[in-house]
């Protein structure tokens, strides 16, 4: 049985991550995601090597965390169609952070089931954000890319590549509708 005293000390934890704002000396750096602080509901497309396009709904909920030093986001949604040996369910969290060595903001995807663990590092790069990192496995260049950005909707695709960065190779797409903002 847990102590009355354990599960206040679990949620004084959980409440000492969230925060309402950025940090006022990181806020430029990260208003790059801080433009998306708030609830999504999203639709997803996959493109499996087979040809199958299983399609999934789900949500986004994004905050700012850490005394505003981060922002973090949950993920959580269901796959319609699965094909066998696909999940029907998935979540995961990131967690974001500017990191001024590089002059660019760190990534930390992590997703219990399948135990994945992606790190990328994101920049603006024209009208998108582009996310640069390594796939699943870590043998091949992946990104994740943010684009056709307003304060209400925003697309999302995942492209890796099997030579080198010469050709891209869609995985993923996701449409995102803003369902509220964090104000």
């Amino acid at each position: 049985m847990v102590s009355d005293t354990k599960i206040s000390s679990n949620m004084q934890m959980i409440k000492g991550l969230v925060t309402d704002s950025p940090d006022p000396k990181l806020k430029e750096k990260l208003m790059l995601f801080g433009q998306f602080v708030g609830d999504w509901e999203i639709e997803s497309q996959w493109f499996l090597p087979d040809g199958s396009t299983p399609r999934g709904k789900g949500e986004i909920h994004f905050g700012w965390i850490l005394n505003g030093t981060a922002i973090q986001d949950v993920w959580s949604g269901k796959v319609e169609n699965p094909p066998p040996g696909f999940p029907s369910t998935g979540f995961g969290t990131t967690i974001r952070f500017y990191d001024p060595a590089i002059e660019a903001l760190r990534i930390i995807w992590i997703a219990p089931v399948g135990s994945i663990i992606q790190t990328f590092v994101a920049q603006a790069v024209g009208g998108e954000i582009v996310l640069e990192g390594k796939t699943v496995d870590g043998k091949f260049p992946e990104r994740w890319i943010l684009s056709e950005i307003t304060p209400t909707s925003f697309h999302w695709r995942s492209v890796e590549s099997y030579d080198d960065g010469k050709t891209w190779r869609v995985t993923q797409k996701i449409s995102a509708r803003r369902v509220s903002s964090a104000n």
